[in-house]
């Protein structure tokens, strides 16, 4: 399906790269979530920015995986964090999607680095600690991205979390690095003072929380008014009209990026 995409007038001073489609968790629905297959199957279908999940091995290596356990996408159970970066890169993370992916291994955090590298595309990297390894998942997911981009301020890349202290955690080591608050619910103000606490450049939201004038309030703070996970062509499109500036989806074979 084609959807008209907006051309985004910068209104702030600072460096934003991020394309305004993001395929979320690769292409996570037609292949295995948070793989590098989804992620060769969302750049198949035209896609130039990605979204996935982070968390540490029980040796500190950063890996793709959204749940605390292993249980629902690999052919394992129990706690990932409990395991070494030798004992996860040798699961099978593609089964339980297909039989057509059986034995697609997890990926490391340096192995999607590689990826969009090669292919010059952009990252969402959601920080997903394990409960208790907030900060240290930030600060170890920050250090191994200046590590990978070899240095740079890379503005192709954007660190999310739902965990202000992962975020806190990413500040310390890579503060050049831009970062987006995640949000599934608004209460108050203490979210925005929250966001510009950790020096956020976005705040991204359930698209249901997200309106026009949510989207001037952000606008006026100086912060970019992103949206998870819209699937829906309707929304979209009037998610477009009021002024988002992305938006992050998993209905890759639908919505054109390049329209």
């Amino acid at each position: 399906m084609t959807i008209r995409t907006p051309i985004l007038d910068d209104e702030t001073n600072w460096p934003w790269s991020l394309p305004f489609w993001v395929a979320h968790r690769g292409a996570g629905k037609l292949a295995p979530e948070n793989t590098l297959a989804a992620f060769r199957e969302g750049a198949r279908h035209g896609y130039r920015a990605f979204e996935c999940d982070v968390k540490l091995s029980a040796d500190g290596v950063p890996f793709l995986l959204h749940d605390a356990t292993l249980d629902r996408t690999t052919t394992a159970r129990g706690r990932a964090a409990d395991r070494t970066w030798s004992e996860l890169s040798r699961l099978d993370a593609g089964r339980w999607h297909s039989r057509a992916y059986a034995g697609e291994p997890p990926p490391s955090l340096e192995a999607i680095a590689a990826f969009v590298r090669r292919n010059q595309h952009a990252l969402n990297i959601e920080i997903k600690p394990t409960p208790g390894d907030e900060f240290r998942t930030g600060e170890v997911v920050g250090g191994e991205v200046l590590r990978l981009w070899e240095g740079s301020a890379p503005d192709t890349v954007l660190f999310s979390s739902f965990q202000p202290e992962a975020l806190r955690g990413a500040r310390e080591s890579a503060p050049q690095v831009p970062r987006g608050l995640l949000l599934d619910k608004l209460e108050g103000d203490g979210w925005l003072r929250l966001a510009q606490s950790l020096g956020c450049r976005a705040v991204i939201t359930h698209y249901a929380l997200m309106d026009q004038a949510l989207v001037t309030r952000l606008h006026e703070a100086e912060m970019k008014a992103l949206v998870y996970t819209v699937n829906d062509a309707a929304a979209a499109q009037w998610l477009i009209a009021n002024g988002v500036d992305g938006i992050i989806t998993d209905a890759v074979d639908r919505f054109s990026p390049t329209a």
